[in-house]
């Protein structure tokens, strides 16, 4: 059995036509947070993990291979991608990555008992990030939950850029 070695099926379709064809509005949206997360604090390998971690989480092909493309163009090692998935007993991530990892579980993974972010989890991601650093990193979150309906529903072409990610 051979194991395909493209991240580009041409056979794979989307089910929606591109968004901003429809909502081109959405592109200057994405944009402005995309760029002020961006200018943060936060270093952007860190947001990229995070982002990596969120497709894992909310089962998204398209976000995790786009995560996973872009960390590995950043220069981010295979042990640290690879590792993403199982980041709590890794040797790879600072605690500050941690800190981000676990929050971002917390707000994408419901809670029965509770809060999502606790009180104890915020109070670790502040002993690591300043204000703004924390509203930076709830923007990327935000960021990324913007376009988990639009992933999961339209279902663009995982591994195709931005503009040719949709076929309908």
């Amino acid at each position: 059995m051979s194991t395909p070695t493209t991240t580009q099926h041409d056979d794979i379709k989307s089910r929606l036509p591109d968004l901003t064809d429809q909502f081109p509005e959405m592109a200057k949206l994405s944009a402005a947070v995309l760029n002020a997360t961006r200018n943060g604090p936060v270093p952007q390998s860190t947001v990229g993990l995070m982002r990596l971690r969120a497709g894992q989480i909310v089962g998204s092909t398209y976000h995790t291979i786009r995560a996973t493309e872009n960390i590995r163009r950043a220069g981010e090692s295979e042990e640290r991608i690879t590792a993403v998935a199982t980041w709590q007993d890794a040797p790879y991530f600072t605690d500050a990555e941690r800190v981000v990892l676990e929050l971002v579980e917390a707000v994408l993974t419901p809670n029965p008992f509770g809060e999502r972010v606790s009180d104890e989890l915020f109070a670790k991601a502040a002993a690591h990030y300043d204000d703004l650093a924390l509203w930076t990193l709830t923007m990327a979150i935000g960021h990324f939950c913007l376009f988990v309906p639009v992933a999961l529903i339209g279902k663009p072409i995982p591994g195709r850029p931005p503009g040719t990610n949709y076929s309908k």
